[in-house]
């Protein structure tokens, strides 16, 4: 069996949200999110997703993002591309946060709904059209209603999906019905925003999936697309399902997903550091259940 999508992913298949490593004192780690891009490169990430909400976004500056894009850079090369988070939202900050991307070496930037506003489907349309004409790089569209209030109806898409710089879109809708619509009407390359949904998501035709969970368990999460491109469904599903309990634990908990991928990675001994405000780190009861899931799920699953 090969995979149904209907064109190379312009992305890869096998994206990481990558957190945004601080220092203890809560300044931006340049060497932390290096040494920790390069880990997650050589453990099969085919791209990184840097200043996405896992990323910590609403709370990093615009220089910070600029520099963390610039030292992810420095660190993996041409090697996978960079896509940045440059949702806010105010179009105008929005623009400029994409136009800085670009300059500062980002293969693509990753576009939220604006939030809090509650925009007509008109005023999201013209807002991910006015970023699109203003930078030369490719936008993928983040469709997050559970975050921002709003979401990106499927209409729209097909709409946006008209415009040359506007490819791919990174689905967090929870709406599986408005996803196989756009996917049937357009070109679009739909990657999986909700780790419960990498496989379903694929087996229909998406390119793949960015990944909060990818910042522990990279490898797994990548062989659960390989065994599916290699015919082997079932094992596809096997793989898929035998990361839930972990899926489970780091996104389900009542805890945001920048709040556990921290507090596991620092337990790994791996870059991570605090959270910043309003967020708050996990509890040491919260980080030793993390490490008890994570540690069965090795223990299983030795090669990962």
């Amino acid at each position: 069996m090969t995979h149904t999508g209907s064109s190379a992913p312009p992305f890869g298949r096998a994206l990481c949200a990558m957190i945004t490593p601080f220092t203890e004192a809560g300044a931006l780690d340049l060497d932390g999110a290096q040494r920790l891009a390069g880990h997650l490169v050589a453990e099969g990430c085919d791209g990184l997703v840097l200043s996405g909400t896992t990323g910590e976004s609403p709370t990093t500056t615009d220089a910070e993002k600029s520099a963390l894009i610039g030292a992810v850079r420095a660190a993996v090369g041409d090697r996978v591309p960079l896509l940045a988070g440059v949702g806010t939202s105010d179009t105008r900050h929005t623009v400029e946060l994409a136009r800085a991307a670009e300059e500062a070496g980002a293969d693509a930037v990753l576009v939220v709904t604006p939030y809090y506003s509650r925009p007509p489907q008109d005023a999201v349309e013209e807002h991910f059209r006015q970023v699109a004409d203003a930078v030369g790089l490719p936008v993928v569209l983040y469709d997050i209603p559970g975050r921002t209030g709003t979401r990106i109806e499927p209409d729209t898409m097909i709409r946006l999906a008209e415009h040359p710089r506007i490819v791919a879109v990174k689905d967090c809708s929870y709406d599986f019905l408005g996803t196989q619509k756009v996917l049937s009407r357009t070109d679009l390359a739909y990657y999986a925003g909700c780790d419960e949904h990498n496989l379903a998501l694929y087996a229909v035709g998406a390119a793949g999936y960015v990944s909060t969970v990818a910042n522990v368990v990279p490898r797994h999460l990548r062989s659960v697309l390989d065994a599916f491109d290699a015919g082997d469904t079932d094992g596809a599903a096997r793989l898929q399902r035998q990361a839930v309990p972990l899926i489970e634990s780091m996104m389900a908990s009542g805890l945001p997903g920048a709040v556990t991928a921290k507090g596991l990675l620092g337990a790994l001994g791996r870059p991570a550091g605090p959270v910043r405000a309003p967020l708050r780190p996990a509890s040491r009861e919260a980080v030793d259940g993390l490490l008890t899931r994570y540690r069965h799920f090795v223990d299983g699953h030795p090669a990962h």
